[in-house]
């Protein structure tokens, strides 16, 4: 039986893209394929649990949606297994990857938000996805959303400002975002709220 290594589960509610404001659990997994320079996100292990231990933890939550997320929720061994527990258990789920690994249970998913990253131009694997979320971690950040546009079929596209030192660099998204037509602006709203 799997055991996922874990940094977190919790409630709260989607602070970026299309679900902004929907009320979610989030399962938190961790480790990462990628090591982008701005990322704030813990990727340390604190716990493990199985599929049938995380569904029930969930249970303890008002809430019927769940926010798969890392780390690389798609570079992890098994996490197919935990959809499909999520899924027999009347779970909305939803994905939050960097579109490196194009694991077959992504498609099982009922909303994959793909977050392709500037840093490794090289490394996109998905070809759809219900939103994609771009950084803006520099203006070079323009011409990666062109070509990612063209590689990812998706419904939404986003550019979102880069957090360093606790700033959000709204100015580079701003520019970044003009000379994209198609795209909107995300913003990580728990954060500017400060909720989780």
């Amino acid at each position: 039986m799997t055991r996922f290594d874990l940094v977190e589960i919790f409630a709260s509610m989607q602070g970026e893209g299309r679900n902004t404001g929907r009320q979610c659990a989030f399962v938190r997994f961790a480790g990462c394929n990628f090591d982008c320079p701005w990322c704030d996100t813990a990727k340390e292990a604190r716990f493990a649990a199985t599929a049938a231990e995380i569904v029930s933890e969930l249970s303890q939550y008002p809430v019927r949606s769940v926010v798969l997320t890392g780390g690389e929720p798609a570079a992890v061994e098994g996490a197919g297994e935990l959809a499909a527990a999520l899924k027999s258990a009347g779970w909305w789920t939803a994905v939050e990857t960097n579109g490196s690994i194009d694991a077959p249970w992504l498609r099982s998913i009922d909303y994959v938000a793909c977050s392709p990253k500037l840093e490794y131009p090289d490394r996109i694997a998905i070809e759809k996805a219900d939103e994609v979320r771009v950084v803006a971690s520099s203006e070079t950040a323009a011409d990666f959303c062109r070509e990612v546009e063209k590689r990812i079929e998706a419904t939404d596209y986003y550019v979102s400002p880069c957090e360093r030192g606790g700033e959000m660099d709204w100015a580079t998204a701003k520019s970044v975002l003009a000379r994209l037509p198609r795209w909107s602006l995300s913003v990580q709203l728990h954060k500017i709220l400060g909720f989780r």
